[in-house]
């Protein structure tokens, strides 16, 4: 088995996720010809599932809540009701 990290810097969150889809698309091909490959990032299958969607379809199987990280390591859900 080979492993490659891949580290990535000052990217936008829509970069990120064009990534993802990317390497993910480099699988779905590559897989034919023998290689498993295994992609491991936060939120992936979220990611694949919104790039994969059709325009217009239905969203409601896709689950939009997010952790947001605060500096002192705690998380907390999204706030839904509009209060800070």
């Amino acid at each position: 088995m080979k492993e490659v990290n891949i580290k990535v810097s000052n990217i936008s969150n829509k970069q990120w996720a064009n990534l993802l889809l990317e390497l993910n698309l480099v699988k779905s091909s590559w897989k034919r010809f023998g290689p498993q490959i295994n992609i491991k990032a936060k939120n992936f299958d979220k990611i694949i599932k919104l790039g994969r969607r059709i325009h217009g379809k239905d969203t409601s199987d896709i689950d939009f809540t997010f952790r947001r990280h605060t500096p002192t390591g705690k998380t907390y859900p999204k706030q839904t009701d509009g209060s800070a």
